[in-house]
């Protein structure tokens, strides 16, 4: 590893999910929506020995009235006092906007995601080279998306289109962009699973795979089977290397203290200790379970 910030275990996305892909196994990208979950997330890491990534979008700031300083300020209280080891990695999801993706970087965000995969091809490929060409020299990797990934909730994207990602415009588009990390749409959606059914096209995953050295990400892991992430993990030539899960983590904590409703982050701060401990407990347990029976992780920092 080698170490950011001081801290030897804080890395890149590109060097965990290049372990990760060699490997055969793939790293979760979770989002603590309230800044007490993080400790939760890392808790868990830290007890399955597992890499992990902490992240944040920016719809899920502005939902619940977070600023990256705030989440990046949290993120390094828990790595330091509690002594956090195995690989970690802050990431700023989906995000439309470079001044975000530069005030990130700026706070100790070690990996960005440019999502301009609402724009045409050229433009989508133009603004993620910007980003790139910004992220790279201060030692940050950039992850992008290419087709578009739909949603149930809107709290990651504003859109329930989906559009598959074409294998050989992805093949264009990481030589044009020298992109670390690609999301790909193949199935699966953001939110909960109500109506229509989880499903992953292994075969796009697969031609992707072979026209492309990129790292591949799988966004929209809550609700999708265990069996369906581990194929995808397992494809020969090494498929997914990296897993947003966001939903479960939130019904997880929003459940253990009866809450149906989201809260914004104040209201969760504002909390009493005993109801945040039974969240965070729940959260550890979800991400836990995640590393074990769906990454593939456990044991692998």
């Amino acid at each position: 590893m080698t170490g950011l910030g001081g801290y030897p275990n804080l890395v890149t996305l590109n060097e965990v999910l290049t372990r990760a892909e060699q490997e055969g196994y793939a790293v979760g990208s979770f989002s603590p929506r309230y800044t007490p979950m993080i400790s939760a997330v890392m808790a868990a890491a830290e007890r399955c020995k597992s890499p992990v990534i902490v992240q944040i979008s920016s719809r899920e700031l502005n939902k619940y009235g977070i600023t990256v300083d705030e989440f990046a300020g949290e993120f390094y209280r828990v790595l330091r006092d509690e002594r956090t080891s195995v690989p970690v990695v802050l990431h700023l999801d989906h995000t439309r906007e470079k001044a975000l993706i530069e005030e990130a970087i700026a706070v100790g965000f070690t990996s960005v995601m440019i999502d301009a995969s609402h724009e045409e091809f050229d433009r989508n490929a133009a603004m993620t080279r910007e980003v790139v060409e910004y992220a790279h020299p201060k030692g940050v990797s950039v992850e992008a998306e290419l087709g578009r990934i739909g949603t149930t909730d809107f709290v990651e994207t504003d859109t329930d289109e989906e559009l598959f990602t074409e294998p050989e415009e992805a093949k264009l588009f990481v030589e044009q962009t020298k992109v670390d990390a690609l999301a790909v749409s193949v199935g699966t959606a953001h939110g909960v699973y109500m109506v229509r059914q989880p499903r992953i096209d292994f075969e796009r995953v697969r031609r992707i795979r072979e026209l492309t050295n990129v790292h591949l990400v799988l966004h929209g892991g809550s609700g999708v089977p265990s069996e369906m992430i581990r194929k995808a993990i397992q494809l020969p030539g090494g498929g997914i290397s990296k897993v947003n899960i966001a939903t479960d983590l939130e019904q997880a904590f929003l459940a253990a203290i009866g809450r149906k409703e989201s809260m914004t982050n104040k209201e969760c701060c504002a909390l009493s200790p005993s109801l945040l401990r039974i969240g965070r407990e729940a959260v550890a347990e979800v991400v836990a379970d995640k590393m074990t029976h769906f990454l593939g992780s456990e044991g692998k920092a």
